[in-house]
């Protein structure tokens, strides 16, 4: 068994592939990437440019937004460079900031959508109170919750991960996870198990909380035609995106904890990166097609570029 204190760098065993294989995945990694980097960017800009969409929801779109640029680059980056290698390792330290950054994105995206639901919930259940209620200063309460909550909870969970005297160094993922770490440990890891679980049954309390909201929601929506649509329109979004961030981060927990070796690799890789894929790039598309506040700043731009590119011919 190796030393704790030789243990500097971890083995990514993740990419067990050809090279001709790493250069088709690298080409469709990267696609990935840009695609998610133009979306959430798009709506970042359509929010930040046009007035009329300085209002709590949008401005909790954006913050959406942002952190899944902050979160996938915690990820793509370090994978493509795996692609490209034939040595596929990361840094004690750097594991540690992997497991930081992805982690509290995933909770930071949790956060929002709870945030959003309490938003969405004002708006049609107490429409009389919403501007009232939703405050500048509540909307800077509420990012700060969205980001120093998840931030406190990993920095808590990584520095107990830090502590652990590890037996090995190599870890069967494309990238750094908690649970893998802790898996290397010849020490107890109590300790990290109750506050890991801790940290899961309040995030599935937030999931609980836009849950019960949504069902008074729909009973308030039910009784008018106008209702139904306000809850079609502004709503539906959120509960795809929700529910699009709750089974993603699910198949990464149960694979995380359950997942077994005899798996197939495809399916392995597919458990544990979903969560890193699907939500970056249905979310942005979700709130632009859904939303036509959104979709019609969209539109202005991308007719605005055409038109500069007609002239420019």
């Amino acid at each position: 068994m190796e030393n704790a204190s030789n243990i500097l760098v971890f083995t990514l065993s993740g990419l067990n592939m050809t090279m001709e294989d790493r250069y088709v995945i690298f080409s469709f990694t990267a696609l990935i990437y840009q695609l998610i980097l133009l979306c959430n960017i798009t709506i970042i800009f359509c929010v930040a440019a046009d007035k009329q969409l300085h209002e709590p929801m949008y401005i909790f779109l954006c913050n959406l937004c942002i952190n899944t640029l902050y979160g996938t680059s915690g990820f793509y980056p370090k994978l493509m460079y795996d692609l490209l290698s034939r040595i596929h390792s990361i840094s004690y330290a750097a594991c540690l900031i992997q497991i930081f950054v992805i982690y509290s994105s995933v909770l930071c995206d949790l956060s929002t959508l709870t945030v959003m639901a309490y938003d969405r919930y004002v708006a049609i259940c107490r429409p009389l109170q919403y501007h009232s209620e939703m405050t500048n200063l509540k909307i800077v309460k509420c990012i700060l919750f969205c980001w120093l909550a998840p931030f406190i909870s990993m920095a808590i969970l990584v520095l107990l991960t830090s502590r652990l005297t590890l037996c090995g160094s190599n870890i069967e993922k494309l990238y750094c996870e908690n649970w893998a770490v802790v898996k290397l440990a010849c020490s107890s890891t109590a300790v990290n198990n109750v506050i890991g679980y801790i940290i899961l049954i309040v995030y599935f309390g937030h999931a609980v909380l836009i849950v019960s909201s949504y069902i008074q929601l729909i009973i308030k929506c039910k009784a008018s035609q106008e209702g139904k649509y306000k809850f079609m329109q502004t709503c539906m979004p959120h509960l795809l995106a929700l529910f699009n961030v709750s089974i993603a981060l699910l198949f990464d927990v149960l694979y995380s904890r359950y997942g077994s070796a005899s798996f197939p690799q495809g399916l392995r890789h597919f458990f544990a990166v979903d969560f890193l894929v699907m939500p970056p790039i249905l979310n942005p598309i979700i709130y632009g097609l859904k939303l036509t506040k959104i979709r019609k700043q969209v539109m202005g731009i991308l007719l605005s570029h055409c038109s500069c590119q007609n002239v420019k011919s």
